[in-house]
């Protein structure tokens, strides 16, 4: 699990993007030095982060490397954000109406809080002698077919599905399986809620 770092001093984040453009366009300190009009031993200072330069000699250092002040502070607010990753055969396998009818559900993603805005699951199904009942909850449901072949009903229409096809649908009408062509069946299923239910 990948751990954020917090967020560099200000001197830090700035002598380190100076140091990475002017090592990137392959100059030396001399060089950036005389271009900005700066002494070299404050370029040399402004890299490792052991001084606080003026807006004005970042500005004539940046002129020099042909860095916009804009682009060299556009990372620095950037959110840290947070994933969840969920490694391949590790979803919280849950029981959801007609897991017992021969299939398994695997969430791949645990909401943490009040609300919930969509659940993704893997279903996998391998028997294909079992009998589905058609069932509904709340929200809209995408269906993205990984493997095998099936025949999914979705009110009174039927839809056979091969690897690659996908179907979208308001989940409040009954839905489920009709016959599984070829097992085993692996399927991508998202339930997307409606921003107003908790």
């Amino acid at each position: 699990m990948l751990k954020s770092n917090p967020r560099l001093p200000i001197e830090q984040y700035i002598g380190m993007k100076v140091k990475r453009k002017r090592l990137e366009q392959g100059l030396k300190i001399i060089d950036v030095a005389r271009i900005a009009g700066l002494s070299q031993g404050m370029v040399s200072k402004i890299e490792n982060a052991q001084v606080s330069t003026s807006l004005d000699t970042l500005g004539r250092l940046c002129d020099a490397l042909g860095l916009t002040l804009t682009t060299l502070f556009s990372d620095y607010d950037r959110p840290e954000g947070s994933a969840q990753l969920v490694k391949a055969g590790e979803g919280m396998e849950v029981v959801r109406q007609g897991t017992e009818k021969g299939h398994r559900y695997e969430l791949l993603s645990y909401h943490r809080g009040n609300r919930k805005s969509y659940e993704p699951f893997l279903v996998i199904m391998d028997d294909a002698a079992e009998v589905f009942q058609p069932f509904s909850h709340p929200g809209k449901n995408f269906l993205y077919l990984l493997e095998g072949r099936i025949v999914y009903r979705h009110g009174n229409h039927l839809y056979e599905m091969g690897p690659g096809d996908s179907l979208s649908f308001d989940a409040e009408i009954p839905h489920g399986p009709e016959e599984l062509l070829e097992v085993p069946i692996r399927m991508l299923s998202v339930i997307n809620y409606d921003e107003r239910m908790d």
